[in-house]
């Protein structure tokens, strides 16, 4: 890791990508991201954590080898702006050694 900019600081997703070299820190980070996009839904969370962990793993071009997607549209799958089709996404999931289950929202009901 080396420093950037004009403060020295080394950027944070930097020191991301070193922790979750480890397939232990990055297999918590991805349950972590599932479990906390099953609560609050925000996709772009999600991608950054499954961005991290791809590149940290081996890298984007190693993750389309696995998945059988071009390296390009897991670039673009995977980036801030990304919509992934479910079935890359699921081909994501699985290569980074994870399952997609559904399950149904809980709704409140009232009674009277």
């Amino acid at each position: 890791m080396k420093p950037t900019g004009k403060s020295g600081a080394i950027p944070l997703d930097d020191i991301r990508l070193q922790h979750l070299k480890e397939p232990k820190r990055a297999d918590f980070a991805l349950k972590l991201a599932l479990k906390e996009f099953g609560r609050d839904g925000d996709v772009n969370a999600l991608l950054d954590t499954l961005r991290l962990v791809a590149r940290a793993q081996g890298g984007i071009s190693h993750l389309a080898r696995k998945t059988s997607v071009s390296r390009q549209a897991l670039s673009e799958a995977l980036s801030p702006n990304g919509n992934p089709r479910l079935r890359t996404f699921q081909s994501v999931l699985e290569a980074l050694g994870l399952k997609m289950t559904l399950k149904a929202i809980q709704t409140h009901t009232v009674s009277h």
